[in-house]
């Protein structure tokens, strides 16, 4: 088995979401669940299937999105693996959707950070081992941390 790392940054003003699933129509069920729960969101996600062709399998309602999920996937080329590229929206805004997918077998990270994802390949194919999201945390909050953290959940909307 050998190891590396994809890295995957999202695109200005964007979030990702990387997860697995079980079956080709997991791209239309995510679509779904998508536009279900936030209609003006713009997105693009892509899907590695892992039998027949084996193509990434791609849909979104924004065309520069779908490229970005498109080619992060096949980057990424681990079996029935996905990433959805959010504009518009927060992961927060569909993630429960998303998880209710009967075929979303698990997430593993749903962020605006760089990401790097651990993979494992074997003779068989690829997989992930897991996800490193963002960066080596630097301290304890302080009581002044606290206060920006509040002022920045009420300024984008999310508390009162």
């Amino acid at each position: 088995m050998e190891t590396s790392t994809v890295k995957i940054e999202p695109p200005k003003d964007c979030n990702i979401i990387i997860g697995q699933s079980h079956f080709i129509k997991s791209v239309e069920d995510l679509y779904e669940a998508i536009v279900n729960s936030v209609p003006a969101i713009r997105f693009g996600l892509a899907f590695c299937e892992s039998s027949g062709p084996c193509l990434v399998r791609k849909a979104g309602n924004d065309p520069e999105l779908v490229q970005v999920a498109a080619r992060s996937a096949l980057q990424l080329g681990a079996g029935h693996c996905f990433i959805i590229v959010l504009k518009g929206a927060y992961p927060i805004n569909v993630l429960n959707a998303i998880k209710s997918v009967p075929e979303v077998c698990s997430i593993y990270c749903a962020t605006a950070n760089p990401v790097e994802v651990i993979i494992a390949e074997t003779e068989l194919g690829r997989g992930v081992l897991g996800v490193i999201d963002g960066f080596k945390s630097k301290g304890i909050e302080t009581d002044r941390d606290i206060d920006d953290r509040k002022l920045f959940l009420r300024k984008i909307g999310y508390k009162l």
